[in-house]
C-alpha cells in the first residue's frame, strides 16, 4: 500500500484536486495526516476509482460563484473572485454567477441562478473561492441539494473564514432582522390592543 499525495492521488481518479479535497471533507474517501498534508491510501484510491467510473467520465460543466457583501464599491472583490476561479479551472466554464449582499440572505438572485442551474442539468459542478461565499450557513443543505442532481461543489480554500468587516456586516444585518421582526411582533400587539380597547375588536381577535 502506497500514501498518495493529493495531486498523485487526484491524477489517478481523474478529477480535479479540489474534488477530491471536498471528498476528503464530506468523509466520502479516507485519508491520513502526514504533518500538514493529507495522504490517500493507494487501495483506497483504487477502490474509488472502480466505483466512481461513470462520474468521472461525466464533463465538468462549471459555474462559479462569486459574491460581495456590499451592494456597491465591490467590484475589484468580485473580480479577484473569478479570476481566482478561472486561473484554477478544469472544465468548461458555463457561466459566472455574481451576486451583492450578505451570505445571511437567503434569497439572493445569485443564489437562486445557482440553484436553478443545479437542478436544470445545466452545470455538473459549483465552484466558489471560500465556502462563506455560497453561504453563512446551510452550505451542508445546498451540497445535499445538489448532490441529489449530480452537482458537486468545489470549495477553492475551504474552513476559510471572510473579513473581519463583513463578519460585522453580517452580525450587524442579523439582529437588524431580528429586531425588525420582534418590532413587528410589538406593532401588531398594539394595534390588536387598541381594538380591542375601541370595540372594534373582541379578544378573539374579531372585528365588530
Amino acid at each position: 500500500m502506497e500514501l498518495l499525495r493529493m495531486s498523485k492521488a487526484a491524477k489517478r481518479l481523474g478529477i480535479h484536486p479540489m474534488t477530491l479535497r471536498q471528498w476528503a471533507l464530506d468523509g466520502k474517501i479516507p485519508f491520513t495526516w502526514v504533518g500538514r498534508e493529507r495522504r490517500f491510501s493507494s487501495v483506497d484510491v483504487e477502490n474509488m476509482k472502480r466505483g466512481n467510473n461513470s462520474e468521472s467520465s461525466r464533463p465538468r460543466l462549471e459555474l462559479l460563484y462569486v459574491r460581495a457583501s456590499g451592494s456597491s464599491g465591490q467590484e475589484s472583490s468580485l473580480e479577484m473572485q473569478e479570476a481566482e476561479l478561472r486561473g484554477t479551472t478544469t472544465g468548461t466554464v458555463v457561466k459566472v454567477v455574481k451576486d451583492r449582499g450578505s451570505g445571511l440572505k437567503e434569497n439572493r438572485p445569485g443564489l437562486n441562478r445557482v440553484i436553478a442551474m443545479a437542478t436544470d442539468g445545466s452545470v455538473t459542478v459549483v465552484r466558489v473561492t471560500h465556502e462563506d461565499r455560497l453561504a453563512r450557513f446551510g452550505v451542508g443543505w445546498l451540497k445535499r441539494l445538489f448532490s441529489v442532481y449530480g452537482v458537486t461543489v468545489e470549495v477553492l480554500h475551504p474552513k476559510k473564514l471572510g473579513g473581519r468587516d463583513e463578519l460585522l456586516e453580517d452580525f450587524v444585518s442579523l439582529v437588524t432582522t431580528f429586531a425588525g421582526r420582534l418590532y413587528g411582533m410589538r406593532s401588531a400587539d398594539n394595534r390588536r390592543r387598541l381594538l380591542t380597547e375601541s370595540g372594534q375588536c373582541t379578544d378573539e381577535g374579531t372585528t365588530r
